[in-house]
């Protein structure tokens, strides 16, 4: 059997390690990039030197943001250490780039109000998770019905960042429209059942160990993708959920609707959740679970954006 080509070896062991697909496009791409950076050399005839060109490229002619350049490594670190098997030195020169210190842009609660209020339908319940239970956008479009508890006013996170589940608030003002949307959505999925459709993308291969649970109601996305899609790994014919790209649109005019200047988006949404729950007295580890954070220092920021906590000290003039 012949061996599988570079790429393909690269995708599969991404699969194997259980990468999400978005960083499975990631690393491909900067690998492609690498290679067409250097002539097209094969990366085992390449290293430490050649890493440390291109990532200087990266930096000096194409300006990419730290984060980016950071990426761009971690690819080629995967790609040699875990593909290949090839020792490309110390990396000693090879430099992480710093990541900036930004403090996050944060919503008043005028603000939000006439942000939410300027959205209408799925956008508005999709608009309200994020603000009201601190969601990530894909959090939310990765929602299954079964993880809603509409009796003890909760919502369970599978998987998010870092592969952790968390439990958050499910907000008491979005459940009678969320209970109407649901209702359209089987309407929906039955539909799709009687059509020979009907199947979601189910984790960890439980398709394989659960093969019917793929069509089962508590599987179905809360917010289902308009049209039915071929899906990037297996080929199968299925319903998505709904695109970022929507309600990242929604939001983004609802913002400028409400004649908000400043430089915000969906994830505005949930710095503002964090915020406001301290500003309300939540405690620091509360809200740290909420949002599902590792460490308390990535919490810790949203003291700083409402001056309280090591920095809460009054302005001098204000004291004359």
């Amino acid at each position: 059997m012949a061996k599988p080509k570079l790429l393909d070896q690269v995708k599969n062991k991404l699969r194997l390690k259980h990468y999400s697909i978005r960083t499975e496009e990631a690393y491909l791409n900067w690998i492609k990039r690498f290679i067409y950076f250097n002539n097209k050399k094969h990366p085992n005839e390449m290293g430490e030197t050649e890493i440390n060109k291109f990532l200087t490229h990266l930096a000096v002619e194409g300006k990419v943001a730290s984060s980016t350049q950071n990426q761009a490594l971690c690819a080629l670190i995967f790609l040699y250490r875990e593909v290949i098997k090839k020792e490309i030195g110390s990396l000693e020169e090879t430099v992480w780039a710093k990541k900036s210190k930004k403090l996050p842009t944060v919503f008043t609660r005028t603000e939000i109000k006439e942000v939410l209020e300027s959205l209408k339908g799925v956008e508005w319940i999709a608009g309200n998770l994020l603000y009201g239970a601190g969601l990530r956008l894909l959090e939310c479009l990765r929602l299954r019905t079964k993880d809603i508890n509409f009796s003890y006013n909760q919502l369970i996170i599978r998987d998010g960042k870092g592969e952790k589940d968390r439990v958050t608030m499910l907000p008491v003002a979005v459940k009678p429209a969320l209970k109407a949307h649901l209702e359209d959505v089987k309407k929906l999925h039955i539909n799709d059942l009687k059509r020979g459709y009907g199947s979601v993308y189910l984790p960890y291969a439980l398709d394989k160990k659960y093969p019917n649970a793929s069509r089962e109601w508590g599987w179905q996305y809360v917010f289902p993708s308009a049209e039915i899609s071929e899906d990037p790994r297996s080929g199968s014919l299925r319903r998505h959920h709904l695109s970022e790209s929507k309600i990242q649109k929604a939001v983004k005019a609802a913002i400028r609707k409400s004649g908000i200047t400043k430089i915000a988006g969906c994830h505005t949404l949930r710095h503002s959740f964090a915020t406001h729950l301290l500003e309300a007295g939540t405690d620091i580890r509360t809200i740290q679970d909420l949002l599902g954070h590792s460490s308390l220092n990535t919490t810790m920021i949203y003291t700083h954006v409402i001056n309280k906590g090591a920095f809460g000290v009054k302005s001098p003039v204000d004291t004359l």
